[in-house]
């Protein structure tokens, strides 16, 4: 298959850069800005992030590049420049929701609440055992609270809460009806358990994914971490062969 016959899709923390300790401490290699930039030209513009981040917030991280983007697991979308969804106005139940989680956890030591506006992140990489349940009991409890439209995603040290309609296998199926994108195989990337929910429907479409780290999978193909993406994503870029299928097992 040439490079125009892929649409390439690529979680952020955990697989283009390793996690950090706190959600802000993240570090982008310089080089990798540019790559996928370079990357998305080969690909005839069928490269987009598909992150729980929001957009500005992957914007700052890859400035000045700006690419299409599927944030906060699709309640944000840009493609083509053009962005919808987003506001956090509309999502009044949930702030309320914010601000009593923040309460909540205000006296616990190494625990995080990253308010991405229409979702709300709940981190405790940097607490103790005790302190990490209590966290996690607070974002249970809350989200118990909002009812149906929200849910509790469990990932790495952290649980966020947000729309229930939105998910990463949503995201990349919606930018999938659309150009540059339509009709073309999707590749995903990614590393956590918001993606093993999307490999799923990629899966069954007929898309290639890859698990990036150790531990059970439902992804066909895996990478051993952020550093391995980069090069084969560097590799592409310039101009190496297209060939994920050709990418060890998982």
């Amino acid at each position: 298959m040439t490079e125009t016959a892929y649409a390439l899709f690529l979680d952020f923390d955990g697989t283009l850069v390793e996690i950090a300790p706190r959600p802000d401490g993240v570090v982008v290699p310089p080089a990798l800005p540019p790559a996928l930039a370079r990357l998305r030209t080969r690909l005839g513009g069928a490269l987009a992030l598909v992150t729980g981040r929001p957009i500005a917030t992957i914007d700052g991280f890859l400035n000045p590049e700006r690419f299409d983007v599927a944030g906060l697991h699709g309640v944000e979308m840009r493609r083509g420049g053009q962005a919808i969804g987003g506001d956090p106005a509309a999502h009044p139940a949930l702030r309320a929701g914010v601000e009593t989680l923040q309460r909540a956890v205000a006296d616990l030591d190494g625990v995080l609440i990253e308010d991405k506006g229409c979702s709300v992140a709940v981190h405790w990489r940097l607490a103790n055992e005790a302190d990490a349940a209590r966290a996690q009991s607070a974002a249970a409890s809350v989200a118990g609270i909002l009812g149906e439209a929200y849910r509790l995603q469990q990932g790495k040290a952290v649980a966020e809460i947000l729309p229930a309609s939105a998910t990463k296998g949503h995201a990349i199926r919606a930018l999938l009806r659309e150009a540059p994108y339509a009709g073309r195989r999707a590749i995903f990337i990614g590393d956590d358990l918001t993606d093993e929910k999307a490999f799923v429907p990629v899966n069954e479409d007929g898309g290639i994914t890859v698990r990036v780290g150790p531990g059970e999978t439902v992804a066909r193909h895996r990478l051993a971490d952020p550093a391995a993406v980069r090069a084969l994503l560097l590799g592409w870029a310039e101009g190496g062969t297209i060939d994920p299928e050709s990418l060890g097992p998982a």
